[in-house]
C-alpha cells in the first residue's frame, strides 16, 4: 500500500472524527433560534466558514463550503492521480456554480463560486460561458458531455445524471449510491414535474437502470422497472409524493455504507470514500438542523427521518 494511501486514510479517518454527528446536529437542531443554532455551530469544524453568516442560506452555504474545503484536503494526502477518486463526489459544487452562473441577472444575491481545486472538472471553461447555449457547448467538450438542450433545467438535469453515471463508472463502492440518485432523479423529473429526459439524459439513467425503468409511462411501472440495485431507495414509496422519504433513506443508505468502509477498510480508497460519505451526510444533516433552529427549533420531517 502506497504511503500516499495511508495518510490519506489516516486523514480521512480524522476529519470523520471532529464532526458533529448526530448527536450534534440535534442539538443545533433545537436551538430556539438561527443565532442560538450559529453560536452552537462555532464550537464545530464548521465554524471557519460560518463566523461571518448572518441568515439560513449563508450558514448553509457556510457549511457546503467546510465540506469541500475538507475534500480538498483530503485530496491533498492522497497519492498522484488519487484525487481523481473524488472528483465525481464532489461534483454537486460544480453543478452548484453552474446553477449561479444560470441564475445570474435574475438574482442580486448569487455568491461567490464553491473554489474547487483539484476537484474541479470542467469550471474554470464553465465559468466563461455568459450564456446557457455556452454552457451547453463548454459542458459538451468535457467528462460532462453535452447534456441534450441549453434550457437551464436541461443542462442542470443532465449534470445531475451525468454525476451519477460519473460517479458509478469511476468509484466502484460508490455505484449503488449512484443508482439510487438517478432512480431518485428520473422519479422525481417525470412522475412529479412532468417532464420528458432530454435523449443524452435519458441513456445516462438507462446505463444506471436499465433500459426499461426510464421508458416506463408510469411511476407504478418506473418503480416495477428498476434493477434490485436502485429498487431499494423507492423501497415502500407507492407514489410520487412520498419521494422525500425516499431522499432520506438514500442518505441514510450512503451513512450506513459508509460508515460500514471506515470501520471494515484498512489503508485505501474505501475508507476515503467511507469518509466522503459520512462526511457528506454529516453536512447535509447540520444544514436541515439549522433550518430547524431558524423555524424556532422544530425540526422538519426529512430531518426527523435522518437524524
Amino acid at each position: 500500500m502506497k504511503a500516499g494511501w495511508v495518510a490519506g486514510t489516516v486523514r480521512a479517518k480524522g476529519l470523520v472524527g471532529r464532526h458533529p454527528g448526530a448527536d450534534g446536529a440535534r442539538e443545533i437542531a433545537a436551538e430556539p433560534t438561527l443565532d442560538d443554532g450559529l453560536r452552537r455551530l462555532a464550537t464545530t469544524p464548521y465554524a471557519r466558514y460560518a463566523r461571518p453568516a448572518t441568515d439560513l442560506p449563508e450558514a448553509q452555504r457556510a457549511v457546503s463550503a467546510t465540506l469541500l474545503w475538507h475534500l480538498r484536503v483530503l485530496a491533498g494526502w492522497l497519492p498522484p492521480g488519487g484525487a481523481r477518486l473524488l472528483v465525481p463526489l464532489a461534483a454537486g459544487f460544480e453543478i452548484a456554480n453552474v446553477v449561479d452562473v444560470l441564475s445570474d441577472g435574475r438574482r442580486t444575491d448569487v455568491p461567490a463560486p464553491y473554489r474547487l481545486g483539484a476537484l474541479e472538472t470542467a469550471w474554470r471553461s464553465l465559468a466563461r460561458a455568459d450564456t446557457p447555449a455556452q454552457v451547453r457547448a463548454a459542458l459538451a467538450a468535457t467528462p460532462w458531455g453535452d447534456p441534450g438542450a441549453d434550457t437551464p433545467w436541461a443542462l442542470v438535469t443532465g449534470m445531475r445524471m451525468a454525476a451519477a453515471r460519473r460517479t458509478a463508472l469511476t468509484v466502484p463502492p460508490a455505484r449503488r449510491w449512484a443508482q439510487g440518485r438517478a432512480a431518485l432523479l428520473t422519479a422525481r423529473e417525470r412522475f412529479v414535474q412532468g417532464r420528458s429526459l432530454p435523449d443524452p439524459v435519458r441513456r445516462d439513467a438507462a446505463r444506471l437502470l436499465g433500459a426499461r425503468a426510464p421508458a416506463a409511462a408510469t411511476y407504478e411501472e418506473f418503480h416495477g422497472r428498476l434493477p434490485a440495485a436502485a429498487r431499494w431507495v423507492l423501497s415502500g414509496v407507492e407514489e410520487p409524493g412520498g419521494l422525500w422519504r425516499a431522499e432520506a433513506r438514500w442518505w441514510r443508505t450512503v451513512l450506513r455504507d459508509g460508515t460500514a468502509l471506515l470501520r471494515e477498510g484498512r489503508y485505501g480508497p474505501q475508507v476515503v470514500v467511507g469518509a466522503v460519505a459520512v462526511l457528506s451526510v454529516d453536512a447535509w444533516r447540520v444544514r436541515a438542523a439549522l433550518e430547524s433552529a431558524a423555524r424556532g427549533g422544530r425540526p422538519g420531517e426529512v430531518f426527523d427521518a435522518l437524524a
